[in-house]
């Protein structure tokens, strides 16, 4: 059975992602990198359950989804666009084979990040990011995900990449073969790789191609 969950508070994180903070139900536990489906607890939307990944952590007192709006898209996530506090959201059971195995490079493409902000943010908790890196490709410079929060991160090395707009202290290309050769020292450690499905298998295939072990590869299934 679904939990029906009070939206507590709604904030702008980049132009078209907003943060969801509702109330957490009793006991309620997952693991970092853990998502489920959620549906907006109006009568013509209770059935259109959609994933979101959390990016809280199981010690904050209520939930988090970190989620981009998609207004044109006239779905789910147009209505989410519509919510504010004192709405509801039916959540279910957490779920999702994105999980640290330890030390490596996260690559994420725009709102794929989402799976790894509660990872990242339970190790920087734990002071476990040592040896760990973010590579992070977005279209603009205002797509960019929780970038001050990522550079403030001590021990996560990061690099920001963008498609389709040129920034000086940015790199300014996609993340295919030649960038991961640039800025990948060690293939034999472990990925994690989350972003637009296209994205995501190029990225397998550079790895394999450049020597990483497929069992290495983390993503979601």
């Amino acid at each position: 059975m679904p939990h029906a969950v009070d939206i507590l508070k709604v904030e702008p994180v980049t132009h078209n992602v907003r943060r969801f903070t509702v109330r957490k139900p009793e006991n309620y536990r997952f693991e970092p990198g853990q998502a489920t489906l959620v549906a907006i607890d109006r009568p013509e939307w209770q059935k259109k359950r959609r994933p979101f990944t959390f990016t809280s952590l199981n010690d904050w007192p209520d939930l988090e989804f970190t989620t981009k709006i998609y207004p044109d898209h006239h779905g789910v996530t147009e209505q989410l666009g519509t919510l504010a506090a004192g709405d509801r959201l039916l959540i279910g059971d957490p779920w999702g084979t994105i999980q640290y195995k330890g030390p490596g490079t996260f690559i994420a493409g725009g709102a794929g990040v989402t799976p790894f902000i509660a990872i990242l943010r339970q190790l920087a908790k734990d002071g476990r990011l040592a040896g760990n890196t973010l590579l992070f490709s977005n279209k603009t410079v205002r797509d960019i995900i929780l970038r001050d929060e990522f550079e403030a991160m001590q021990g996560l090395r990061c690099v920001f990449t963008l498609t389709r707009e040129p920034d000086p202290a940015l790199e300014d290309r996609r993340i295919d073969r030649a960038f991961l050769q640039d800025h990948v020292a060690d293939f034999g450690q472990r990925f994690y790789v989350c972003g637009p499905e296209q994205m995501v298998e190029d990225v397998k295939t550079h790895l394999a191609a450049l020597g990483a072990s497929a069992d290495a590869v983390v993503f979601e299934q």
